[in-house]
């Protein structure tokens, strides 16, 4: 189930460039698709490479909890409660994780100079929460009162 998730993000992702083309053979091009410009919080992705924003919600259930944000074996960062980092990336498939009583995984596709934004929540367990990682975006990170991780 987990992968046929990841491959739909996947194709998604592929799919966004040729709509892009699309509807600038049109001649309609929108503001949404254009790169969008950085926000208070989050400078603009380096040209050479992608970023990725990892955020939380603060939530009163499952507040104590924090999990570690890994790609691989290497830890990017610890994810609690109402709080987010960025992670600058190279260009190409990336697979993210976080563990808990299960093991949740997401692959991106990260393209130069985009940035992209994930959603960590927990999930109920039976004996500790389940971390969950799942696509965000840009007006659903700025719709939460968010502080830098530390």
């Amino acid at each position: 189930m987990r992968s046929m998730f990841s491959r739909s993000i996947v194709l998604s992702l592929l799919m966004l460039p040729a709509m892009s083309m699309a509807q600038e053979a049109n001649g309609t091009t929108a503001a949404a698709t254009a790169a969008p410009a950085a926000n208070a919080l989050i400078a603009a992705a380096p040209q050479d490479k992608g970023q990725i924003v990892f955020f939380r919600e603060p939530k009163f259930v499952g507040a104590a909890v924090g999990f570690k944000v890994r790609e691989g074996e290497a830890e990017l960062g610890k994810l609690r409660n109402g709080r987010y980092f960025v992670v600058t990336a190279e260009p190409g498939k990336h697979e993210y994780n976080m563990h808990g009583e299960t093991k949740d995984v997401l692959t991106l596709e990260i393209e130069p100079g985009e940035t992209y934004y994930v959603q960590a929540s927990i999930g109920m367990g039976l004996v500790a929460g389940r971390p969950n990682l799942a696509p965000s975006d840009e007006a659903t990170f700025l719709s939460k009162k968010l502080k830098i991780a530390d």
